[in-house]
């Protein structure tokens, strides 16, 4: 028999103020003392181990594709010295970020929650909790922090890239010249595309290391559960990541003016 439609929102709601709780949780028990260091940088290492790779190589057609259809527009509407310009402020400030958050969120995330899951259905939490430790300070926190760290330097990376790529293709493949892509581009950057850039992959790592952290302590039925916490961990990080871009993306465009303007 299913649940009626208003048990089903009450529910949801409920796993969303569970969602934020846990989230402010492990930003306040990120300041306290002792910091977990070992298994922090056991985690850093890690996640970027499996996800420098795969973030590189995807940059790579991702800042193609982009520049190949800016340039493809801007041919059409007579503005070729503007391509460069366009294609690298949406590397930077949209693709760079997602790409990182969509890899860390799927790789590192999903490790982190069947790890999480694993130790819930062991009941390791439980005994830690028995034994005075906490689980949060203890196992949560460092990878959270993890995740944050790598996808601060990996948006960096996918930035050098992305440009890269897309500077070569439309310069070898559409006819682009080198000066015009680098001068529309000094002249309609500046420096809060790359600060809102690198704010996004913070965010996007802490929402992915706490959801995934999440999913991992709510598994149910043992070991076939923890699979499942882990699809869902992937699943809802990838709606809350574009939901909060599209949010931070309305909210930099109507602060920061345009360079220029």
């Amino acid at each position: 028999m299913t649940a009626p439609p208003v048990t089903l929102a009450a529910g949801a709601l409920r796993q969303t103020g569970r969602l934020f709780a846990l989230g402010a949780t492990v930003f306040g028990q990120m300041w306290r003392r002792p910091f977990q260091v070992r298994e922090f940088v056991e985690q850093f290492w890690f996640i970027a181990g499996v996800t420098i790779l795969p973030t590189a190589f995807v940059s790579i057609p991702f800042g193609a594709v982009i520049s190949l259809q800016v340039g493809s527009l801007t041919q059409q509407l007579g503005a070729q010295s503007f391509t460069g310009g366009a294609s690298v402020l949406a590397v930077i400030q949209q693709a760079s970020p997602m790409i990182v958050a969509l890899l860390v969120s799927g790789v590192a995330g999903s490790a982190i929650c069947a790890d999480i899951g694993s130790r819930k259905t062991r009941e390791e939490l439980d005994a830690m909790e028995v034994l005075g430790v906490s689980p949060i300070q203890r196992l949560i926190v460092p990878r959270v922090l993890a995740c944050v760290a790598v996808a601060f330097l990996l948006n960096g990376l996918v930035s050098v890239v992305g440009v890269g790529g897309g500077y070569f293709f439309n310069v070898m493949m559409q006819g682009g010249t080198p000066g015009a892509y680098l001068a529309s581009f000094s002249a309609l950057a500046q420096l809060p595309d790359l600060y809102i850039g690198e704010f996004k992959a913070i965010l996007f790592g802490f929402i992915a290391g706490v959801v995934a952290a999440y999913r991992g302590l709510n598994p149910r039925g043992g070991p076939k559960g923890v699979g499942d916490v882990v699809n869902q961990a992937v699943v809802i990080t990838f709606v809350m990541l574009f939901s909060v871009n599209l949010v931070i993306t309305g909210i930099y465009l109507q602060i920061v003016p345009p360079k220029g303007g």
